[in-house]
């Protein structure tokens, strides 16, 4: 297949694909370091590289569960809590192969605007999801405020802001066609 289709594949093929249909297959450490590096060569104004992931696997993905869990519990009003949505928090992770916190290092001298390391570090996922589609991976960038709050959690340092975990695994579960409004809606030429 020439590059310019096989871009053009994964990006229009690429789904988020969600903890429930993983399966039990593990995720090879080289294949998870290949991700990384993908991420690694995302677009970053002032070249502040302003991403930074935690790697959660085995023992560390009960640590979110129950993280996760508990947080909803404290922090959710009796008249707002949904068994459901605490019941999905705590599974989420116990049914990836592997969870990447995605952090964000916000630049010390501020030679840029935060909206723009956020960007940064939102390209950097997804490349991290264009590469898992690629080797067959579905992935899941959530971001509920647990996540947003797990700097304890997640021991981070001073400047570092968690923005979600990519939950990650193999799906025999068929792929979802996707579906977007053309694009000629969406666009103004100004020319002249």
């Amino acid at each position: 297949m020439e590059k310019t289709t096989l871009i053009n594949d994964i990006i229009r093929n690429r789904r988020s694909v969600f903890p429930p249909v993983y399966n039990d297959r593990k995720i090879d450490r080289e294949i998870i370091e290949q991700i990384l590096e993908n991420a690694n060569w995302a677009p970053t104004h002032a070249m502040t590289e302003p991403w930074r992931f935690k790697v959660l696997q085995g023992g560390a993905l009960q640590r979110l569960s129950t993280y996760l869990g508990e947080w909803y519990v404290a922090n959710t009003p009796a008249d707002k809590f949904s068994e459901k949505k605490h019941e999905k928090m705590q599974k989420n992770p116990l049914r990836s192969a592997c969870a990447i916190a995605i952090v964000m290092q916000r630049d010390e001298q501020a030679r840029v605007p935060e909206w723009e390391e956020v960007a940064a570090v939102a390209c950097a996922v997804q490349n991290m999801q264009l590469t898992c589609h690629a080797y067959g991976i579905g992935c899941f960038w959530s971001s509920p405020k647990a996540a947003l709050e797990a700097s304890e959690f997640l021991g981070l340092q001073e400047g570092e802001k968690c923005l979600g975990f990519l939950y990650m695994g193999y799906s025999d579960a068929p792929q979802v066609e996707g579906k977007r409004e053309p694009i000629a809606e969406k666009v103004e030429w100004l020319e002249d």
